[in-house]
């Protein structure tokens, strides 16, 4: 299911690709997320995507505890743009380059 998403909604993969799921009791599933922003993207697929746990294990009595855990989970998305700022900071002719062929960073 996650191949599919990760084809289909890209951007709501990458939010919840930190995620990390621990089995907390006999019918507990604890998630620790690292953002609300993150458990809001998260969310919008939960419930399909439990749904689809909870019939592959055929255990429908399984409860979800969510839990925010930012210290261990903390991951930063480097785009190219944040790759090229940091590169420029180090060597400033990098911005006068940028300037004058106006790179596509996108």
């Amino acid at each position: 299911m996650l191949k599919q998403l990760q084809k289909k909604d890209t951007f709501v993969f990458n939010a919840i690709k930190s995620f990390k799921l621990v089995k907390s009791g006999e019918n507990q599933i604890t998630v620790f997320f690292p953002s609300d922003s993150a458990k809001v993207e998260f969310d919008k697929v939960s419930r399909e995507f439990f749904n689809h746990f909870k019939t592959k294990v055929h255990n429908f009595s399984i409860e979800i505890v969510y839990q925010r855990d930012v210290e261990n989970l903390k991951i930063e998305v480097m785009t190219k743009r944040k790759i090229f700022e940091k590169f420029a900071q180090k060597n400033p002719l990098l911005k006068d380059l940028d300037d004058l062929m106006r790179f596509d960073l996108t």
